[in-house]
């Protein structure tokens, strides 16, 4: 399964359950303070979700690994491809 599909199950679990507590049977209302918490549960958990993705792209962000030998390969290759494309007639701007 995909982190997509577990995200939108989860999603549909809680909004099913959310659903099934606020869109409730006429005559078997909840309790006022208990119904006023769960209406805005739906913003609450966008605003969570909104802060935990910031969280998991700065900590990755923050752990991210330099790969210095494949840069300085990358480099030689970029030298490797202008060397032979001077060699076949083109010329590069000022360097």
């Amino acid at each position: 399964m995909t982190k997509l599909m577990q995200w939108l199950c989860g999603f549909a679990l809680l909004g099913s359950g959310w659903a099934a507590l606020v869109l409730t049977v006429p005559g078997q209302q909840l309790p006022a303070p208990l119904r006023e918490a769960l209406l805005p549960l739906p913003l609450y958990l966008l605003v969570a979700f909104g802060c935990y993705s910031l969280a998991t792209v700065g900590y990755r962000l923050a752990t991210f690994n330099d790969c210095e030998e494949a840069a300085s390969e990358l480099q030689e290759h970029i030298r490797a491809a202008r060397a032979d494309l001077r060699r076949r007639g083109l010329r590069f701007g000022p360097q």
